[in-house]
C-alpha cells in the first residue's frame, strides 16, 4: 500500500471516529429540527417526529393517549411555541400511529411499551450526543406510560409533565361516575342542557357497579359529549383555539393507523383488560424527578380527582399541580398560550 493510501485511510478512519463520538450532530440543523427516527425494539419499528429547537439539546418526549393514539396529535399551538425554544419528539407508540410489528398479547403490555420509550432515549442519545437531556411528558393513556417508564428507570429524565394522565386506570370507572354525577347535578341546578345532563345521570344510575370496560367506554364517550356540551355553554374554551392546520394527516398511513388501533385496543382493552387492573398509586412515591401536574377543570374523561391523588402521593420533593379552568381533556387546545408558558417554565427551570 503506497502512502498516499495509508493516508488516506488514516484521514478516513478519523473521521469515522469522530462522527461516532460526536453522534454527527453537526450533520444537523439542531436549530430547526424536522427528522424522523426509528427505534426498533423486541420486534416492533416505531418512528419518532423530532421536531423544533435544540440547540441546547433538551429534548420534550411526548407520550399520546389512546391507547392507540397518535404522536401527532400534540401537534398545535401550544407545541408549535414549545418547539421555539426546544426539541419536542412526537413518538408512536408501540401499536399506533405508523409504527411496524407483528403483536402477540405478550408482545404489546405496558411493560416492553415502557422499555420503548427507554429504547427511544439510548437512540436520540447516540444521534444527537450523550450530552443530550429529557423530560417526558404524558397525556392521557400516555400518563399511566409515562409512569410506568419512570418506575422503571427515572435517571434519564429531568423532570415528568402529567396532562390529564392516568396513574390509576382502574379507579377512573369510579372516578367518571361521580364527575359526571356532579357535573350534571351543578348543570342542572344552572337550567343548562337539561336532557343532556339527566341522560348523564340515567347512564350512570345503569352501568354495572362492578368496574368493567363495556360500561366503561359508556362512561367515556358520555364524558366526551358532556365536554361538548360544557363547550357549546360556555364553560370550556374550544379546542379549535390551540388547533393549527399542520397537515400532520399527510404522515401517517390509514390502512397502518387503523389497524394498528383495531389490535392496540383488542390486546390491551379487551383481551389483556389492562384498564380494569392498572393501577399504580402505590408506587408513586418512588417517583422523585421534578413533577408537574396539569388538569382541566372540566375533564370528565380523566377527572381531576385522579391528578390530585397522584400529586399528593408522588415522591418528588418539587412538584406542582396546575388546574386550567377553562378547560377540559386537552388543555393544550383549549388554553394553549398558557399551556405552552406552564411547560416552558417547568422546563427551563429544571434543565
Amino acid at each position: 500500500m503506497n502512502q498516499f493510501n495509508k493516508s488516506f485511510l488514516k484521514i478516513v478512519s478519523i473521521a469515522i471516529t469522530l462522527c461516532l463520538v460526536t453522534a454527527c450532530s453537526n450533520d444537523y440543523d439542531l436549530d430547526n429540527l424536522n427528522e424522523t427516527i426509528f427505534v426498533r425494539h423486541k420486534n416492533a419499528d416505531m418512528p419518532a417526529y423530532i421536531k423544533g429547537n435544540a440547540s441546547e439539546k433538551v429534548f420534550l418526549i411526548t407520550l399520546h393517549g389512546g391507547p392507540g393514539g397518535l404522536g401527532f396529535d400534540f401537534l398545535g399551538t401550544a407545541f408549535s411555541d414549545i418547539e421555539h425554544k426546544y426539541g419536542v419528539v412526537y413518538f408512536d407508540q408501540r401499536g399506533s400511529g405508523n409504527s411496524q410489528g407483528h403483536y402477540s398479547k405478550n408482545e404489546l403490555n405496558i411493560d416492553i411499551m415502557a422499555e420503548d420509550v427507554l429504547a427511544l432515549v439510548k437512540v436520540i442519545r447516540h444521534k444527537f450526543g450523550i450530552d443530550s437531556r429529557f423530560f417526558l411528558l404524558g397525556a392521557s393513556w400516555g400518563g399511566t406510560l409515562g409512569t410506568a417508564t419512570l418506575l422503571k428507570n427515572q435517571s434519564d429524565f429531568k423532570g415528568w409533565i402529567e396532562v390529564g394522565g392516568a396513574n390509576n386506570p382502574a379507579g377512573l370507572y369510579n372516578l367518571n361516575k361521580e364527575a359526571l354525577t356532579t357535573t350534571a347535578n351543578n348543570q342542572i341546578a344552572l337550567g343548562n342542557s337539561i336532557d343532556f345532563w339527566e341522560s348523564a345521570l340515567a347512564l350512570v344510575a345503569q352501568v354495572d357497579p362492578i368496574p368493567n370496560v363495556q360500561d366503561g367506554d359508556l362512561l367515556n364517550f358520555k364524558g366526551f359529549e358532556a365536554e361538548i356540551k360544557l363547550v357549546e355553554d360556555g364553560f370550556i374554551d374550544s379546542v379549535e383555539n390551540g388547533i393549527e392546520d399542520n397537515n400532520s394527516f399527510l404522515v401517517y398511513n390509514r390502512l397502518t393507523r387503523y389497524w394498528n388501533l383495531n389490535q392496540v385496543e383488542d390486546i390491551l382493552i379487551y383481551n389483556n383488560g389492562q384498564f380494569t387492573t392498572l393501577d399504580f398509586t402505590s408506587q408513586l412515591s418512588k417517583i422523585t424527578i421534578p413533577a408537574l401536574f396539569i388538569s382541566g377543570q372540566y375533564d370528565l374523561r380523566v377527572p381531576i380527582a385522579s391528578a390530585q391523588n397522584a400529586y399528593e402521593i408522588i415522591g418528588s420533593e418539587i412538584k406542582s399541580f396546575k388546574i386550567f379552568e377553562r378547560s377540559g381533556h386537552s388543555p393544550n387546545f383549549s388554553e394553549p398560550e398558557r399551556f405552552a408558558a406552564e411547560v416552558l417554565n417547568f422546563i427551563s427551570t429544571h434543565k
